[in-house]
């Protein structure tokens, strides 16, 4: 037995993980740790046209990981509530893994 979670939540984690796969999606997640900040701060290094950054930040708001607010003209963005709990819980558990090694032993 490799993993005790159903096939459904495997594929879901493996979704959450895919949208943090990019270097720009994961490093906007990285600007956004622990403070809310206006979409015109979240130019990553090296810059990447305006479009481009839409597209990522679409990325990470469809995955429920980032969201919006509406401020004027500008968007204000932060991240989910939870949102890098459930990025952990997507990864293997090493104590699980462990106790699954001695099971199959």
């Amino acid at each position: 037995m490799v993993d005790s979670r159903t096939t459904e939540q495997l594929v879901a984690a493996a979704a959450l993980l895919a949208a943090v796969a990019d270097p720009i999606r994961l490093q906007l997640l990285h600007l956004l740790v622990g403070k809310t900040r206006c979409v015109c701060d979240l130019q990553p290094e090296p810059a990447i046209p305006g479009n481009l950054l839409s597209y990522h930040l679409k990325v990470l708001r469809e995955a429920g990981l980032i969201e919006g607010t509406r401020r004027g003209r500008w968007i204000d963005y932060s991240l989910t509530d939870g949102a890098l709990e459930r990025l952990h819980s997507a990864l293997p558990d090493p104590a699980m893994v462990a106790r699954q090694l001695v099971v199959v032993r």
